[in-house]
């Protein structure tokens, strides 16, 4: 799940407020200090009015999508044997509630948008720092915006990988990913697949992660 959260590139923070649900795509960083579930930090635009309601202390969760891909029938199995089968979506996704503390403090915000950009920047080959801006420029910039740190008070893994069918039917969907030219997708069927699995009655291999519906 810790993985799930460091690659996501945008999850969705969403609160509920006493005048409807209110969600924003950002990006955050996620720490596994302090706590047994970590935190997320980052920050809002102050024209955002959804800080408005993490300031009231609403409910808040922030839901990361990872891997994701459509299950065809025709690659089962099953389906040569009975035709008893229809199409799915395979998917892993993390689901982290808690409260949020918003942050004022420059100190603390001059940290949190290097933290970020230090995380997005670090795979180029001449990083761009936030220090090689003008100061005056990243002071006035600072100022639009509002610091987010959620401690995690609740984390739930959903992990949907076709456990719920037979192990021909899973080389199936392997096999069949690779031939539909996405061998990431496959690598990670296969990854997941129980030592020695047999039948769909053996137990997720990662019994930390939910499955989905």
């Amino acid at each position: 799940m810790a993985a799930i959260m460091r690659a996501a590139r945008l999850p969705i923070l969403v609160s509920a407020t006493a005048s409807g649900i209110e969600a924003t795509h950002l990006p955050l960083c996620y720490a596994p200090e302090p706590g047994p579930c970590g935190r997320l930090v980052g920050h809002m635009a102050r024209a955002n009015k959804h800080w408005h309601a993490l300031r009231d202390g609403a409910p808040t969760m922030v839901i990361f999508q990872a891997d994701d891909f459509y299950v065809s029938p025709s690659w089962y199995a099953t389906k040569r044997e009975t035709g008893r089968v229809v199409p799915t979506w395979n998917y892993q996704a993390v689901h982290a509630a808690g409260s949020v503390r918003l942050i004022d403090d420059p100190t603390e915000l001059h940290g949190i948008v290097t933290t970020l950009t230090d995380h997005h920047e670090a795979t180029r080959a001449t990083p761009w720092r936030v220090d090689d801006a003008p100061a005056d420029y990243i002071a006035a910039q600072l100022k639009a915006i509002i610091g987010i740190e959620l401690t995690i008070t609740s984390l739930i893994g959903k992990r949907k990988l076709s456990q719920n069918r037979s192990l021909a039917d899973r080389q199936g969907v392997i096999a069949g990913l690779r031939e539909a030219g996405d061998p990431a997708a496959a690598c990670l069927m296969q990854a997941v697949e129980p030592a020695g699995a047999s039948s769909a009655d053996q137990p997720d291999p990662a019994p930390s992660l939910r499955p989905g519906r």
